[in-house]
């Protein structure tokens, strides 16, 4: 897998080859979302693929890969932590969506198969083509699914029954069943299509002010996981300070005046 990136009108478009289960793509998804979340000209990402499918899952030679790295040893704790560090690598790549400054906005078209599902589970907002087939694919090849889809899905989708069918039966999800049950935001006809309207909504949340949207979604991804009330805490605790951003004076007079070319400065 490789990233190609471009970056216009502050909205950064990543298209990534085939992804499948190697550290090393792994460990590319995380380092570009790194240097993404922190890169003051970019203030929204659309990931999307650049091959006939969006994820194509999981790789025979990937299983092989982290079958060597406990082949030299014969105690099983030795083994086990081996693995451990493996996994624990693979969710910090691909937490690295959920864990970016900036809004990534998912567009999938065709197979989103296995790490698939769990690459646009971390990311803020999901779009697809009517072509696009949803899959947990993770049963089929004799292990659960270890690097967010069995956390994150469950949220996204609000139904514990659909999400325990889909990854305890590793049945197909189509795009229409996809866009009813929350997964994705909404369905066009074809992938040319989805990607202009995905990079539109992209540049309309780039306009926006960099301190809102930051920490709208700071704030959302913590509530996510916390109580009503520790969610409130946690956004008065951001906002005391926010507050204080010029970009709320310069939102106000933009709304006042009805001047939509309204420039807010990087951050």
């Amino acid at each position: 897998m490789r990233f190609m990136q471009t970056c216009l009108h502050r909205v950064a478009t990543l298209w990534c080859s085939v992804l499948i289960a190697q550290t090393r793509p792994y460990n590319e998804i995380k380092r570009c979302f790194e240097e993404l979340s922190d890169d003051e000209n970019c203030r929204s990402i659309v990931l999307s693929g650049e091959g006939k499918v969006f994820t194509a899952g999981i790789d025979i030679s990937a299983l092989m890969e982290m079958a060597s790295l406990i082949s030299g040893e014969n105690d099983v704790a030795r083994k086990a932590k081996n693995l451990l560090n493996v996994i624990r690598s693979f969710q910090d790549c691909l937490s690295a969506l959920e864990l970016c400054k900036k809004p990534v906005l998912a567009a999938v078209h065709s197979l989103c198969i296995g790490a698939g599902v769990d690459l646009i589970s971390a990311a803020d907002i999901r779009y697809c083509s009517k072509d696009a087939v949803f899959q947990v694919k993770e049963v089929d090849v004799g292990l659960a699914a270890d690097v967010g889809t069995l956390q994150r899905l469950p949220k996204i989708i609000h139904s514990e029954s659909l999400a325990r069918e889909l990854c305890y039966t590793a049945r197909k999800m189509l795009a229409d069943e996809a866009l009813s049950c929350g997964l994705v935001s909404r369905v066009f006809g074809s992938k040319d299509e989805m990607i202009d309207d995905v990079i539109k909504v992209a540049e309309t949340i780039a306009k926006k002010s960099p301190v809102a949207v930051q920490g709208t979604k700071r704030s959302m991804v913590f509530s996510r996981d916390h109580s009503v009330q520790e969610g409130l805490e946690h956004i008065a605790m951001w906002n005391q300070i926010m507050l204080q951003s010029e970009d709320l004076v310069k939102a106000a007079s933009s709304a006042m005046s009805e001047d939509k070319d309204i420039v807010f400065s990087k951050l």
